[in-house]
């Protein structure tokens, strides 16, 4: 672990709680071409696909650490320009007990301390919907009293074109952008109710406010994970029109490439790619799902990365 070799090379990334890789899969598809130099995943079927992608030339050889609060952080410092992580949703998710701070899976403490040590230049996390509710705030928080400029959004599979919804919030921070006097002032304002970082106190407090109301209600909903659609233009977060129709792409539909290659505009995705999971006799068929049902969809993580990266810039 101690050479984790130069990031003047290749931007480097640090890949926290990494699955199969569909975050760094989805910057290679942005068009960012980088180095990962170290894997924590603790997960052994999803070890074990890594290890095995990098035998058979898939993916670049990396160290694979199992357990992230141990992570010997010091060989990172200031060593990586991105660190990302899809960290576990179960503290967060509709489908669980939400039970926030106190599940023993909530890791962001740990990835936050992380993030103090080695101080990358960049962050980009992926989690669910349902963490716009619970525990998103104290991200955003977290860090911008870090110094770090950042931005969020929800985006879905069914934006690049997949058969499906799987909408899921991203975050993107860069501390090139934010300077040490707004960091401060951000830390006491932080809004995760409306889009990304705003430098202006007066605006960023009255977000707050919204951002308490916007809490109250949600509680008084069953705390029911309410239907959202990402506005980049400023609004952050959208309920049903009045009308009822909902937007179902704020982002516009866009055609990510599956696999190398050209491909047909009119063209949708192949049912199934190289997946392998819904035939009988498959080995392994349960923590391939699991794998899946954990993991980013690589398409709609590119999608993130470009719009976010355009939304911090413009800021």
């Amino acid at each position: 672990m101690n050479d984790v070799g130069h990031p003047e090379e290749l931007p480097t990334v640090l890949s926290l709680c990494t699955g199969y890789g569909g975050i760094e899969r989805g910057l290679e598809l942005a068009g960012l071409e980088h180095r990962v130099i170290a894997h924590v995943e603790i997960e052994a079927y999803a070890i074990a696909n890594l290890v095995n992608k990098m035998e058979s030339g898939e993916l670049d050889a990396a160290p694979i650490w199992t357990n992230l609060k141990t992570l010997p952080v010091d060989c990172f410092r200031e060593r990586v320009s991105i660190l990302t992580s899809g960290y576990p949703c179960q503290p967060f998710s509709a489908a669980g007990k939400r039970a926030g701070k106190d599940d023993p899976r909530h890791l962001w403490p740990y990835i936050c301390d992380i993030i103090k040590a080695i101080r990358p230049v960049q962050c980009f996390f992926e989690n669910v919907e349902g963490h716009i509710s619970l525990g998103l705030r104290e991200v955003i928080s977290d860090l911008e009293s870090l110094g770090y400029a950042t931005a969020w959004g929800i985006f879905s599979a069914a934006e690049c074109l997949a058969p499906h919804q799987r909408k899921r919030v991203y975050v993107l921070c860069d501390t090139r952008i934010s300077s040490g006097d707004d960091a401060e002032t951000d830390s006491q304002c932080a809004d995760t109710d409306s889009f990304g970082s705003y430098r202006k106190k007066e605006h960023r407090c009255g977000s707050v406010q919204r951002g308490v109301k916007l809490q109250h209600q949600q509680e008084r909903e069953s705390r029911q994970v309410r239907q959202e659609v990402a506005n980049t233009k400023g609004v952050g977060v959208q309920r049903l029109r009045p009308g009822g129709e909902q937007e179902s792409n704020s982002h516009g539909e866009t055609q990510l490439p599956v696999r190398e290659g050209e491909r047909p505009k009119h063209a949708s995705w192949n049912a199934e790619p190289r997946i392998l999971r819904v035939v009988n006799g498959c080995p392994d068929r349960v923590d391939r799902i699991r794998l899946l049902g954990n993991g980013v969809v690589p398409q709609t993580a590119a999608k993130a990365w470009t719009t976010l990266t355009g939304e911090l810039n413009d800021s």
